[in-house]
């Protein structure tokens, strides 16, 4: 895979998934757009970035959710790098919260964060696709094929982008844009603990997906990584609208 001369736009590339797919993809010779919150963190993906490449890649501090910081992201990655040749909508968060305790202050942020920041991210992006014959990947969940109790407002919103994907997939095929998305099983990263699970509930909580994972194991971020990578890259250039699980078989599974 050879992403060279290719503008890569990453959200929530300051951690987990996101941070190890620029960091493979900027390895795959990409130009690498990073976004995300935290500034501390992405500016340690970017060192990663500058250690295996020589390179430093441009960093963009927006919060997803601010529609000005949305449009800032794209206006400046036209100015500095002139192009988008793949997206790559990877921001998201996670809440627990069922239909008896949420609130929809809760339904608002994940749906926020989750779609509307996703989808406002991509309509401004699709002109400079069109112009390259680029591509999107969203970053889904299982929790967007199958149902789990307990994260309500996340599974909805996971659905949302699965559609999401196939919807945009079909209005771009005959421009030359594909659009897909991977829908990770348990990935070993920070976003249960920043969902609410302390360190004794998160342990417990991989141990028991020795048994709700086919492969009786969770996942590491550049396993997701390499995935995306296939599905951005010329591989996968007769792919589109499909959502991959990159899950152990999760998805395949009825626990009982």
């Amino acid at each position: 895979m050879d992403f060279s001369d290719k503008v890569v736009l990453i959200t929530g590339a300051s951690s987990g998934i996101g941070a190890a797919a620029a960091v493979h993809l900027a390895k795959l010779g990409g130009q690498l757009v990073l976004v995300g919150r935290n500034l501390e963190k992405l500016q340690e993906t970017a060192a990663k970035i500058q250690a295996v490449k020589g390179k430093t890649p441009f960093a963009l501090q927006a919060d997803m959710t601010n529609d000005q910081d949305v449009k800032r992201v794209i206006d400046d990655t036209i100015k500095k790098c002139g192009k988008i040749n793949v997206l790559i909508n990877n921001a998201g968060i996670l809440e627990t919260g069922t239909i008896e305790n949420t609130s929809l202050e809760q339904y608002d942020r994940i749906m926020n964060t989750n779609v509307r920041g996703v989808y406002q991210l991509t309509m401004l992006a699709v002109p400079y696709l069109i112009a390259t014959k680029g591509n999107i990947v969203n970053v889904s969940s299982v929790n967007g094929i199958r149902s789990f109790p307990g994260v309500l407002s996340y599974n909805i919103s996971k659905a949302a982008i699965d559609q999401f994907t196939r919807c945009v997939a079909l209005e771009l095929a005959l421009k030359g844009v594909r659009c897909n998305s991977v829908n990770p099983g348990v990935i070993v990263t920070d976003i249960h603990k920043r969902g609410g699970m302390n360190d004794e509930t998160y342990a417990k909580f991989l141990e028991h997906c020795r048994t709700t994972h086919a492969l009786g194991r969770v996942g590491q971020v550049e396993e997701v990584a390499h995935a995306i990578a296939f599905l951005a890259s010329d591989h996968a250039s007769f792919t589109t609208g499909v959502s991959l699980p990159v899950d152990g078989g999760r998805h395949a599974m009825c626990p009982r």
